[in-house]
């Protein structure tokens, strides 16, 4: 039984008294919400009509006195203005109907005086139905880590009540976290009973300004009358109560960044800076990092360069030299006596110093393998000969190593004796418990590739190791994403619902590491960060490489799921990532950024603020970004983007750009554009017709399918045209031809 608070015992006992004053009464889809005021707190209590019920804090005043001065009804809520000690607060309280209620509390303080907050009492606190907090059980699935989405998901089960996802607005703190110069990181959590959110006390003494308001608090929550019984359950409520949640977030608009120009110039610096560059045996390779030559080329760097760019001259019909000064070094990698490709270039390995546990000539990282396996086996393919043969004779020595692990990897092992260097993340957490799915991927593209069954056989093997992990699954984003995408395959191709329910969990546990919010204090208000996905489930940082291949593998996973029936909350929720990455991505470029915010120590290579090559770490507001190095794996941000993004016409001047991904997209010469939207149609995306050259733009036509009304687009400064869809739209686009 866990000890509790004089803040959740004091709550609790006060709600217990049956003749406490309800101020407010409202009933909405099968649950009752009650406010009321006690001496020191502005409590709402949630009542489910099964029984149970949850009390909210929505306003606190320390040491009492605490008074209501009006109460205004509204037809979506009610507004309390209260007073107390510290200064005047403001309470909105709204109640929003869907499918599952939404109960939203937003307070603002005016302090009476420059006011320190050295202490806050969470604002969440479960009373058994004798008032005591301690006699209540539960379980909570996902809550805060870092300066991830401020959230808590949990399951009362006694007494019996359902599920809630609880989400605080972060955004809206950043005036306080400003002012204070403290962080909007690991502010939701607790231990059960008492949970939520709590304000970052002041400890370096930079107070609230007197006599001006600020947000202390913008919660969002939503329950479910059931509590999940098992993992697919949990997956999906957690999936829906978030999208359904993310669709009354306060969300900040996005802009159009022009991304062929920005390719330009990134394609320019990774070609002509030495800094990306070294040489081996007479072959180039890319440095892992600017400046990075202490470290031997690795094959998973140059192919996650490569297959960005192999989709860049695919859409835009051009050849690069580059890519054939890439191509002539892969197969240095392949080592005969162990029979698979290498992470560090053989001729060079004898350069680890061992300073790291992977950085060693024999030491493997368990996804290093794989994830090279997975692009050459989509350059196989493509065609590509010299990535088939590297891939095929690979494949049964990746098989013997996951039938020696029995499919679940560990963190770090000897490639020729299969010795385990590094078990667990950490103690008691297990290895790295996505690889399983990454395996199955290159499983399935094994099976594409040849035929053989066996190797669906595989992944089917491998997939189940994915079952019971719930939100631990995640080790590595990219590979999760890849995981999901292969699950999705399976289930194509056996139709066994388990499969499909594996692509959710994958997915659930990629959302559980974004950050929906926007770190505007600090350094961060010079860029965006809503959205915005974490590499690692412990990285206190947002990095572009992962970011980048989650999008391409959504990308992906949308192609594979088009015309199948597919999760609404899924498809809202990537197509949502999509959407804001595609306007972020450009800020990890240390172009964009003033040059004070960039970290002047470097722990790899070293930074140049005027070159085209991305960041690798994206830093809470209060900490300088850059601080790992520049990426030189991470150059295929611009290079995924471009083809996925914007749509070419043929025989015209000008391009089609859409925030959105799209499915079918046909441009035939002298027919209208036609393409259909992905994502929900409650939310709305940005469409572009962008101009190649300095000429005019045509009159356009936009119509959208079953809308009689043309759909009117502006003209942007640049003299492009620009239009507001929605998401799942058909849409039709005509123009004057000369």
């Amino acid at each position: 039984m866990n000890a509790i608070s004089p803040w959740a015992a004091t709550a609790s006992f006060t709600l217990a008294d049956a003749d406490l004053p309800v101020l407010y009464t409202r009933q909405l889809d099968g649950f009752t919400f009650k406010v009321h005021v006690a001496a020191d707190s502005l409590l709402i209590n949630v009542q489910w009509s099964g029984g149970g019920n949850l009390i909210f804090r929505a306003a606190y005043a320390p040491g009492g006195n605490l008074n209501v001065e009006r109460t205004k009804e509204r037809a979506d809520g009610v507004t309390f203005l209260l007073i107390s000690v510290i200064g005047k607060m403001k309470v909105n309280v709204d109640f929003i109907a869907g499918e599952h209620p939404i109960l939203r509390y937003k307070t603002t303080l005016t302090p009476n005086a420059d006011l320190l907050i050295p202490f806050w009492p969470r604002d969440i606190v479960i009373p058994a139905k004798d008032g005591n907090p301690q006699h209540t059980e539960g379980k909570i699935y996902v809550q805060q880590v870092g300066s991830r989405s401020g959230q808590l998901y949990f399951g009362i089960t006694r007494p019996k009540a359902g599920a809630v996802l609880y989400l605080q607005n972060l955004t809206a703190l950043a005036d306080y976290c400003q002012q204070t110069e403290t962080s909007a990181a690991e502010v939701v959590g607790g231990e059960w009973p008492e949970i939520g959110f709590a304000l970052p006390p002041t400890l370096k003494g930079k107070p609230l300004a007197a006599a001006k308001e600020v947000v202390i608090s913008d919660a969002l929550v939503t329950f479910d009358m059931e509590a999940p019984k098992d993992e697919p359950a949990i997956v999906k409520q957690y999936m829906d109560l978030l999208a359904e949640i993310y669709l009354q977030l306060p969300k900040p608009e996005t802009h159009y960044q022009h991304w062929p120009q920005i390719l330009d110039s990134g394609l320019k610096d990774l070609i002509d800076s030495p800094g990306c560059w070294s040489q081996v045996a007479g072959n180039h390779y890319f440095n892992a990092y600017v400046c990075d030559y202490a470290t031997p080329p690795e094959i998973m760097v140059q192919l996650a360069v490569l297959l960005p760019l192999l989709d860049y001259v695919e859409w835009s019909d051009t050849d690069l030299e580059v890519m054939k000064r890439i191509k002539d070094g892969l197969s240095a990698f392949y080592d005969e006596k162990i029979g698979t490709i290498m992470r560090w270039h053989p001729a060079a390995a004898g350069k680890l110093e061992g300073e790291e546990e992977q950085k060693k000539p024999m030491v493997m990282d368990s996804w290093y393998l794989h994830h090279p396996m997975l692009n050459l086996s989509r350059m196989a393919l493509k065609g590509d000969k010299v990535a088939e043969k590297l891939f095929v004779d690979s494949l049964e020595f990746v098989i013997k190593v996951a039938h020696h692990f029995n499919y679940q990897w560990p963190v770090f092992y000897n490639i020729e004796t299969l010795e385990v260097v590094k078990a667990e993340t950490q103690p008691g957490k297990g290895g790295e418990k996505d690889v399983p799915g990454l395996y199955a991927h290159v499983m399935l593209q094994a099976w594409e590739l040849t035929g053989q069954k066996k190797y669906l056989k595989e992944a089917e093997t491998a997939a189940k190791k994915l079952q019971g992990l719930g939100f631990e699954l995640f080790y590595q984003a990219n590979n999760t994403a890849f995981s999901a995408g292969a699950m999705l395959r399976l289930w194509k191709a056996t139709k066994n619902e388990t499969y499909k329910e594996l692509s959710y969990l994958c997915l659930a546990n990629i959302f559980k590491n974004v950050r929906l919010w926007d770190c505007n204090y600090g350094y961060g208000k010079n860029f965006p960060s809503f959205f915005a996905l974490f590499p690692l489930s412990d990285a206190p940082y947002t990095a572009v490489y992962e970011e980048q291949e989650v999008f391409c593998a959504f990308h992906d996973y949308l192609r594979h799921a088009e015309g199948e029936e597919l999760l609404p909350s899924a498809r809202l929720l990537v197509a949502e990532y999509i959407r804001y990455l595609v306007e972020r991505a450009v800020y990890y470029y240390p172009t964009m950024l003033p040059k004070e915010m960039l970290s002047t120590e470097v722990k790899i290579g070293e930074l140049d603020p005027n070159l085209w090559i991305a960041l690798e770490d994206m830093h809470d507001g209060w900490e300088q970004c850059g601080q790992v190095g520049q990426e030189v794996y991470g150059a295929g941000n611009a290079f995924g983007i471009l083809p996925r993004h914007y749509m070419q016409v043929p025989a015209e001047d000008f391009k089609v750009y859409v925030d959105y991904p799209t499915y079918g997209f046909a441009a035939k010469k002298g027919k209208p554009i036609t393409f259909q939207l992905a994502g929900d149609g409650r939310l709305s995306c940005r469409m572009m017709i962008v101009k190649n050259g300095k000429g005019k733009l045509p009159a356009f036509t936009v119509t959208i399918k079953g809308q009689k009304d043309e759909l009117k687009g502006k003209q942007t400064k640049d003299g492009y045209m620009e239009y507001c869809l929605q998401g799942n739209q058909t849409v039709k686009i005509d123009w004057e031809r000369k």
